[in-house]
């Protein structure tokens, strides 16, 4: 059998290749072609396309400066997948992308097998929608429990099939004690966004450190790049206060959530996996204003973090786009830093939020979801 896989951001080709391990060991002849990231790559040799470096755009203004990269990718990878003629095509989130070829495919081939993995949040800005998308969508696998009620009653067949965060993050479990003079920053993955969101995230550590002349800041750098860009951009506190007063990491988020007192964290997977550390946070965003503007007509939910959305109501602090100001964050941050019964609060309501997330072995479970959907097993 052959699988058709399209991921476009770095977690969705963790994902990915954390479903590719599970397929392989239910059938060891599987065939894995497609686009997704360096892991997805890893497992599925040279012809699977890593494009994330290109792919992982943010915002509706980024998207349509890329119009014509996109425009090309989209189109090629309709033709790859006519040629490849898989028993199965995955999409796994990135849904400005793959919605899109989820119709087109439809009408290319009608009776190619089309297979969701990590819901588009459409709950957030068009339920409608929904209805629409069981016309050329076979099956949705959901990492949340409520996706999969929601996407049924509208007539999309769906399954609640846990987190996959939850296996990944178990394995990076360490046995440590926060350390109090310590504040974690988390400014995200994409470079557009860490343009956006580290200044404010400096200029808050610079407020906080003022404070408490004993605190140490620790950024947690998603790849190389993005480390050297933060280092460029000003990536340490003024000569008074100690160039060693905050150092940039790469590869060492899981381990720096477990290790803070509290952190900062750009909205996104990365909220969700600050919870799962029981790490106290608050949650800080900011995007091009075009993409702001666009995003408030549309999006229909309370809150922007994840947790919060479990939870249905604010168990993080929020500072979205104009209210993403350093004096607001550093007040947030004192308390979190200083009130023991504020870091229990929160803490508390993070079990009861990742308890929603189902146990170990949602990979496994989407893999076998898929193996039966394909209506072939080994």
């Amino acid at each position: 059998m052959t699988i058709y896989f399209v991921a476009g951001e770095a977690s969705a080709d963790n994902h990915g290749a954390a479903l590719m391990r599970c397929l392989r060991e239910l059938d060891s002849q599987l065939e894995f072609v497609g686009r997704g990231g360096p892991q997805m790559q890893a497992i599925a040799g040279e012809q699977f396309k890593n494009w994330i470096g290109e792919a992982a755009v943010l915002g509706l203004w980024e998207v349509i400066r890329k119009y014509g990269y996109f425009r090309e990718q989209f189109h090629n990878t309709l033709r790859e997948i006519r040629e490849n003629k898989p028993d199965a095509v995955v999409l796994i989130d990135y849904p400005g992308f793959n919605l899109r070829l989820a119709r087109a495919l439809r009408q290319q081939a009608p009776r190619q097998k089309i297979i969701y993995y990590i819901s588009p949040q459409v709950w957030a800005w068009d339920r409608g929608r929904i209805k629409r998308m069981a016309q050329f969508i076979d099956v949705v696998l959901c990492i949340f429990p409520f996706e999969a009620d929601l996407y049924n009653k509208a007539g999309l067949r769906a399954a609640f099939v846990g987190h996959p965060m939850i296996e990944r993050l178990q394995g990076r479990e360490i046995h440590t004690e926060r350390d109090q003079n310590v504040i974690g920053l988390f400014p995200g993955s994409r470079s557009r966004e860490v343009r956006k969101i580290f200044p404010v995230m400096l200029e808050t550590a610079r407020g906080l450190k003022n404070y408490n002349p004993k605190l140490r800041f620790e950024v947690a750098a998603a790849s190389k790049q993005l480390a050297r860009e933060m280092t460029a951009s000003g990536g340490k506190l003024d000569q008074s206060q100690g160039e060693k007063a905050i150092q940039i990491k790469v590869g060492e988020t899981a381990e720096l959530m477990q290790r803070a007192w509290a952190g900062i964290v750009a909205s996104g997977s990365a909220t969700l996996e600050a919870a799962y550390f029981r790490l106290p946070f608050v949650l800080v965003y900011k995007v091009a204003w075009p993409t702001y503007v666009a995003a408030r007509l549309v999006v229909s939910v309370k809150y922007l973090g994840m947790p919060n959305l479990l939870a249905d109501k604010q168990v993080v602090p929020e500072f979205i786009q104009h209210r993403a100001k350093s004096n607001a964050l550093v007040k947030a941050m004192q308390r979190l830093i200083e009130n023991a019964n504020a870091r229990q609060e929160m803490i508390s309501q993070f079990n009861e939020i990742i308890a929603q997330l189902g146990e170990m072995g949602a990979s496994e479970k989407a893999a076998r979801a898929i193996i039966e959907e394909i209506g072939s097993t080994s």
